[in-house]
């Protein structure tokens, strides 16, 4: 069982900056993907950003350029940095992960990933 637990969401100004962090227990896998989404009122869970194993990235065209998805191993911990954010960035950003490594094309899928932590609300207002 993988266990994800975010933090660092919060309010921002429009163009201000953010890092969330989730702390997974899916770094002891030799194989695994972990990704960020994201979900508005009244809109479907959507993928922001992934990162496998052998560190291979994807990201949602709405956020290329602008955010920036790492993570430390040691650290057991996942990582987003969100720049020049925009009111339509707001929304509860969950972590989730998968203990294989994914296509990429089906990275942002919010169907392959098993596993997924509570959420923490980004909220981006001018």
């Amino acid at each position: 069982h993988v266990q994800l637990a975010e933090s660092g969401g919060g309010p921002v100004q429009v163009g201000g900056s953010l890092r969330l962090s989730c702390v997974a227990s899916v770094y002891t896998d030799s194989g695994y993907c972990v990704a960020w989404f994201r979900q508005a009122p009244g809109k479907e869970r959507e993928g922001v950003a992934s990162i496998d194993s052998d560190g291979s990235t994807a990201y949602a065209d709405s956020v290329k350029g602008r955010f920036t998805i790492s993570q430390d191993v040691a650290k057991n911990t996942l990582y987003l940095e969100m720049n020049s954010l925009k009111p339509e960035d707001t929304a509860t950003y969950y972590c989730a992960a998968e203990r294989r490594r994914l296509a990429i094309w089906f990275r942002l899928s919010r169907n392959v990933y098993s596993y997924w932590g509570q959420g923490t609300q980004v909220t981006v207002s001018s």
